[in-house]
């Protein structure tokens, strides 16, 4: 026969252990899913250990990713990658919504101060703007890309839609960047190339291509800008060296501008490729 007493204690113990596996719970309230096929699916639950959730269509506040992702590379020489610092300000803006339509979605900016805002093997990327919206992951069309991990901070970053690729869903960034500000070097190193190229065949686009200090070897290549401010040879160090007038804007709507406000800013691209991995043909041309 159980005594009074003994009941109480055993379901005081219930309950602490109810409380226990509640505090298990990640407070963070990050959205996220098992993998991109899960897309239009819910959008509740716990980040896969390793990779950022999936950016939601209509942007929540800023959050943190979830961490890390992806292999670090071969072993090389590494920079110290330090956590982003506390932002200077961060502003959410609503502007007035036209006569007869739906209020736009509300954009959500942060002042970077220039810090890392991910790593990819031993280099460490920088914000290439002051002024972020948001960071958008996604799939490279580079067999050799490296995936990038985020390191955390008030800009909020995700992984993109998948684009039917079979590369690693981080091996490439979309920073969306203020486009009245300059474009400095996201990383430390020597340019290895840089001019213009013809995008999707029929958009003039500028490039750079810089070796890394912390890689050599490697290639960190930055797409989407105007008013090239370097060439061949030159050295850049990361957050300082301005590299470019401004993000261009492009005469098409991409992929990470359903994740921001409106009308969407500009992107700059952003990927870390190892030559040494063959790159398979895409068979695209412009024949």
């Amino acid at each position: 026969m159980r005594t009074p007493s003994l009941v109480a204690a055993v379901n005081a113990g219930v309950l602490v252990v109810g409380v226990l596996a509640a505090a298990t719970v990640p407070a963070d309230g990050v959205p996220a899913r098992p993998s991109v096929a899960d897309a239009a699916g819910a959008e509740q639950g716990v980040a896969e250990p390793g990779r950022p959730a999936p950016l939601p269509t209509t942007p929540p506040p800023p959050v943190e990713p979830a961490g890390p992702a992806g292999p670090a590379g071969p072993a090389g020489p590494a920079e110290q990658a330090q956590p982003a610092p506390q932002a200077a300000s961060t502003q959410t803006t609503q502007p007035p919504p036209p006569t007869g339509s739906r209020p736009p979605r509300p954009r959500t900016v942060t002042r970077t101060g220039w810090a890392p805002y991910a790593t990819a093997g031993p280099v460490v990327l920088h914000y290439p703007g002051d002024v972020v919206e948001v960071v958008g992951l996604h799939q490279s069309g580079h067999d050799g890309a490296v995936p990038q991990s985020p390191v955390g901070g008030p800009v909020r970053a995700g992984r993109l839609e998948d684009r039917g690729r079979d590369t690693h869903p981080q091996g490439a960034a979309d920073v969306v960047v203020d486009p009245a500000q300059e474009v400095r070097s996201p990383v430390t190193g020597t340019v290895l190339r840089a001019g213009s190229y013809t995008l999707y065949c029929d958009h003039t686009d500028h490039y750079l291509v810089v070796e890394p200090d912390a890689r050599p070897g490697w290639e960190v290549k930055v797409l989407h800008f105007e008013g090239l401010a370097v060439a061949t040879g030159d050295r850049v160090q990361a957050g300082v060296t301005v590299v470019g007038r401004g993000a261009r804007t492009l005469p098409f709507r991409s992929q990470v501008d359903d994740h921001t406000g409106e009308p969407a800013w500009p992107h700059l691209h952003i990927e870390v490729v190892d030559p040494a991995v063959p790159d398979r043909p895409s068979g695209g041309s412009c024949d």
